[in-house]
């Protein structure tokens, strides 16, 4: 039985905001639910996100620049508010669930100042900054991560291990084998950067492959993406090297490519962990230095500290360091898939369903607890997060 309800989600205009909030979604609407998007302009312009969903774009500041900026931030934050109250009294959602970055932060006031349910879902293991701000006083908090850090003990009780959705083509790989691995045969390498990380690994996987024994070289399929501006340059060593390379600045079918891989050499962004912890993929992970409260260390320590992979301080990425490490992989092939199998221990393939269950009981008659919902046999309870104070 579903009693149709109303849901906002409010999510900032990044990829790793937007996508779990579609996702989410996405299973509202599954359920029978109506769902409505809070965002800025930048998630609007996402493509392929949110279709057939009505989506608002509000004001939201962003806290940076010092008193003035503080100071137009305010502005954005209180207009962006205002707008997102009277959304709420047409809509009358029964929840609105955040997903973090500014744009986030003016739905989610106006719904505490409504007394409408509140959650906020974090990707990575460190609470970002507006989930950090409204902890104290948001009805649920759902976490990627079984240690979080950043967030307050004392919240323990309303915080849930629930993961971080990804599409189904991700699942799909997780269920299929792993690819077949012959030790003279094809060794299938993904290397992918994203848009602020790309461009060392651009110029240390190249020279670090080259360094590879020759018979390992000749083994070597590569697929990597590169920014646009480097994609001349890499694909230039890579001829000098005779690597079998294929090189895109944007890769169309990243499942496909995920699903033949053996290897993946990436950042350490929370879709990327999500995306290998579920398909099974052994990584070298290389944390963005540069990401806010270093949340990618935090977000390859789960994954390596498991098995299933090498987590390298962009600091000691050297060609000669990418060498080694990829010797070892190659070298050991049990040691491969067993490393596979430890990345997949660390996914979380019910994020999704989870994620709506907890949403879903927002509003959800007493009643209804008494009937056997078997959706929600998944759930996974509580778990104690760490940090400092929110």
């Amino acid at each position: 039985m579903t009693v149709r309800r109303h849901f906002i989600m409010a999510a900032g205009g990044t990829g790793g905001h937007m996508m779990p909030a579609h996702a989410l979604a996405e299973e509202l609407v599954r359920r029978g639910h109506r769902v409505a998007l809070v965002t800025d302009e930048r998630g609007k312009r996402i493509p392929g996100l949110f279709d057939g969903v009505e989506v608002h774009v509000m004001p939201a500041g962003r806290v940076q620049g010092g008193p003035l900026g503080w100071l137009k931030a305010w502005r954005g934050i209180r207009a962006g508010r205002a707008m997102a109250r009277r959304l709420y009294r047409e809509f009358r959602p029964t929840a609105v669930v955040g997903f973090g970055g500014y744009p986030a932060l003016p739905a989610l006031l106006a719904a505490l100042d409504a007394g409408v349910a509140t959650a906020v879902h974090e990707q990575n293991a460190v609470l970002g900054r507006v989930n950090r701000l409204l902890a104290r006083r948001v009805d649920a908090i759902a976490t990627a991560y079984p240690v979080v850090e950043r967030l307050n003990r004392k919240f323990a009780r309303k915080v849930h291990l629930v993961g971080n959705p990804v599409r189904e083509e991700v699942k799909a790989i997780g269920r299929a084998r792993f690819p077949d691995l012959a030790p003279r045969g094809p060794l299938h390498l993904l290397v992918t950067g994203g848009s602020q990380g790309a461009t060392i690994l651009s110029t240390v996987v190249p020279e670090g492959l080259g360094l590879l024994a020759p018979e390992l070289r000749a083994r070597l399929r590569v697929v990597q993406q590169c920014r646009p501006e480097d994609l001349d340059a890499v694909r230039a060593t890579y001829d000098r090297l005779r690597i079998d390379a294929t090189l895109a600045a944007y890769l169309e079918d990243l499942p496909k490519v995920l699903a033949e891989s053996h290897l993946v050499i990436a950042r350490a962004g929370a879709s990327t962990i999500s995306e290998l912890t579920i398909a099974g993929r052994p990584a070298i992970l290389v944390p963005l230095p540069s990401a806010m409260d270093d949340h990618q260390t935090a977000n390859a320590r789960e994954m390596a500290e498991q098995g299933g992979a090498r987590a390298i301080p962009q600091a000691e990425f050297t060609p000669e360091r990418l060498a080694t490490e990829v010797t070892g992989f190659a070298g050991d092939m049990d040691g491969l898939i067993a490393a596979a199998a430890f990345a997949k221990a660390c996914g979380r393939p019910r994020a999704t369903e989870d994620l709506a269950d907890l949403v879903e009981g927002f509003g959800r008659p007493p009643v209804m607890d008494g009937i056997g919902d078997d959706r929600r046999t998944g759930r996974t309870a509580p778990t104690l997060a760490t940090g400092g104070a929110a």
